[in-house]
């Protein structure tokens, strides 16, 4: 028998607001994963049935390798997944608060003050979203006049479709189909991934959405979608620096709050507080 040590948290909690800690993005961290492959991590991510599950390794380059992967396919980089991780890893190997931790997509940097902890994202890359934008529009059941700005494709690592909108009740009022998702992806080999955002006076109102199973499945907290905001920031030619707070998962009941800079260097930083609610063992 195998036995494995995990530990649950919350990742995009925002302390004071009366669902804490149970608020933010739920990820499950397994501390060991040395003895399982490639099936058994999937499998295994497919019983925590979260959004994402962490795997931690060894690793020659960094502080610990990750590998992430949803209930249904490894992914190179996530952001709530990471950010989570490093506060495993701190706990787990007394590293301190500045580290780097090596994903798919290679190491990335990460520090903390406290509970909160800070990656520098992966250089962003963009290309058009090819739809028109009434097609857009409709997939998310709004008007053509409620997308704002050009809608992109950006990858800090993993690629998404981001569609500014005109005002945060266009983003709440969002209601995407499956069919029109579809169509909006029909020639693109990448994932259907939607992250729609409006700016407000502290930052951005967001929400992220994906087909998963024929249906359309909604993210609570993205982090992988907040540096590709930045990215979308410095394609689009934005006045720099940023410094914002992003709010997503208000729709769903489960507040995000993730914090995005933009330096003068072009670099993109996510930031969210992370708090561990517990832990247990798997016996395999």
């Amino acid at each position: 028998m195998t036995v494995l040590r995990y530990r649950l948290l919350n990742v995009f909690a925002e302390p004071g607001t009366p669902a804490y800690p149970l608020c933010g993005n739920a990820l499950a961290v397994v501390e060991d994963a040395s003895a399982l492959d490639t099936h058994r991590m999937q499998a295994i991510a497919r019983q925590f049935n979260l959004s994402e599950t962490v795997f931690l390794l060894p690793s020659s380059k960094a502080a610990a390798r990750l590998r992430i992967f949803s209930p249904d396919y490894e992914l190179d980089f996530a952001g709530h997944p990471t950010l989570g991780s490093a506060e495993v890893v701190r706990a787990l190997h007394g590293c301190g608060d500045r580290f780097e931790l090596e994903l798919n997509i290679g190491p990335l940097a990460l520090c903390a003050t406290d509970s909160t902890w800070t990656l520098e994202a992966a250089a962003p890359r963009w290309r058009p979203l090819d739809a028109e934008r009434s097609t857009i529009a409709a997939a998310l059941d709004l008007p053509p006049e409620a997308i704002e700005a050009p809608a992109l494709r950006v990858s800090c690592g993993t690629e998404q479709a981001l569609v500014p909108l005109s005002s945060p009740e266009q983003v709440l009022a969002c209601r995407p189909s499956v069919a029109g998702l579809q169509q909006v992806f029909a020639d693109d080999p990448v994932p259907a991934t939607v992250y729609v955002f409006a700016r407000t006076e502290q930052g951005f109102e967001s929400r992220f959405f994906w087909l998963q199973n024929g249906a359309v499945a909604e993210d609570p907290g993205t982090g992988s979608a907040c540096a590709n905001l930045g990215g979308w920031w410095l394609a689009t030619g934005q006045p720099l620096p940023l410094r914002a707070r992003i709010e997503q998962g208000r729709s769903s009941g489960r507040l995000n709050v993730l914090g995005l800079e933009v330096d003068r260097e072009r670099r993109i930083f996510v930031s969210g507080t992370v708090v561990e609610l517990g832990s247990g063992e798997l016996r395999l």
